[in-house]
């Protein structure tokens, strides 16, 4: 099968839509398919690709205003080119934004079948950074989604908001996670002496610094006795998270064997976010033996069972997070049940099973379309 994978972002880019991007090309070229990859160009230039496992077309692009992790695509003509010299016979739409409309735009005109993935709650973005815009950024995700053959949501939450605002034949795909890289067993003493050198309890957030995460909340968690914040990711919100988060550790972006290390030397692990479409580093600290506290919304909804894998709480509640953290630190025994159970969880949702599960997803798109253009 010729796949086009157009994705708003991909590595070196750390986040979940170019980490789920990369996981796909990854499977599509080891189970014999001839995927393409296109993505925004990024200042490192064409030499982070060479580990890419199949070819990478890069558009031009411009960084977002006041984020410039983040890529905007700029308008041309080497998108449609790209997917009509790849012979492409599906698009796979990673989180369509900017690129990815333009990707619909293309499918079309060559009538070829497409696929979209809901990675981003544009509607969440708007109301943290404008304080409006919902319901313009839901027409977006509706006009998009409502041309693909198929959108796939990540989780159980994300489903019934797409289909709640009209968005039509959606079924679910959810992520994998590495638990050969992610596991109990690298969990590292030297580390832990490091970031806690007084025995404190270790407590772990991972993922952007940005508004819509709102670390901020682990604030009164910085105040307890015997506990220490530990911060990894970076982002337009880390000045000011230094400020906000006394005596917490700042680490900064940390990635593969690296980040399992860190992952697995935690006690506990909180994330923050209200707008997560999934949470995938929810997946890899349960994959890591740690047990999670997380908001009661969105993805973690799907992953994290309360009171047997960790604790979901109240979304924007830091009395709540700092409640249930220290629920923890008083208990061993109950961090440790939840961390085996959380491991255990996570076993069968290697990124093969999941890959495994897309292809099937294109299959059927493939038939119903060819089913449709013969009659």
């Amino acid at each position: 099968m010729r796949v086009v994978i157009v994705t708003e972002s991909f590595p070196p880019d750390v986040n979940g839509v170019a980490h789920c991007a990369l996981q796909t090309a990854r499977h599509l070229a080891a189970r014999g398919h001839e995927p393409l990859v296109v993505a925004p160009a990024t200042p490192a230039g064409p030499t982070s690709d060479a580990a890419a496992p199949c070819p990478v077309v890069r558009v031009p692009s411009l960084p977002l205003p006041g984020y410039p992790q983040v890529r905007v695509a700029l308008p041309g003509r080497r998108l449609a080119q790209a997917v009509a010299e790849h012979r492409a016979e599906l698009v796979h739409l990673a989180g369509p934004f900017v690129l990815g409309v333009r990707a619909m735009a293309a499918a079309h005109r060559l009538r070829v079948p497409a696929v979209a993935v809901y990675q981003t709650d544009l509607a969440g973005y708007a109301r943290t950074y404008v304080g409006a815009g919902e319901g313009a950024a839901w027409r977006r995700i509706r006009a998009v989604h409502s041309a693909a053959d198929r959108t796939l949501a990540p989780s159980t939450a994300a489903r019934h908001d797409l289909e709640a605002h009209g968005v039509p034949r959606v079924r679910l795909w959810p992520r994998g996670v590495d638990a050969v890289r992610f596991r109990p067993e690298r969990r590292c003493e030297l580390l832990r002496a490091e970031l806690a050198p007084r025995g404190e309890l270790i407590v772990g957030y991972v993922g952007r610094l940005a508004p819509e995460k709102h670390v901020e909340l682990l604030a009164r968690v910085c105040g307890l006795d015997g506990v220490r914040v530990v911060v990894v990711g970076d982002g337009p919100s880390e000045t000011a998270l230094r400020g906000a988060l006394p005596g917490a550790v700042f680490l900064g972006r940390r990635t593969g064997d690296e980040l399992a290390r860190i992952f697995a030397s935690l006690d506990v692990f909180v994330h923050t976010g209200p707008y997560e479409t999934f949470c995938q580093t929810v997946q890899e600290a349960m994959a890591s033996g740690v047990p999670v506290i997380a908001p009661a919304a969105g993805g973690p909804l799907d992953l994290v069972a309360h009171g047997s894998t960790g604790l979901l709480v109240p979304p924007g509640d830091p009395d709540a997070v700092r409640d249930a953290v220290w629920a923890l630190t008083a208990d061993p025994a109950l961090r440790a049940a939840y961390g085996s159970a959380g491991r255990a969880a996570v076993a069968g949702r290697s990124w093969e099973a999941v890959g495994d599960l897309l292809v099937e997803h294109y299959a059927e798109v493939l038939h119903a379309r060819a089913a449709g253009v013969a009659a």
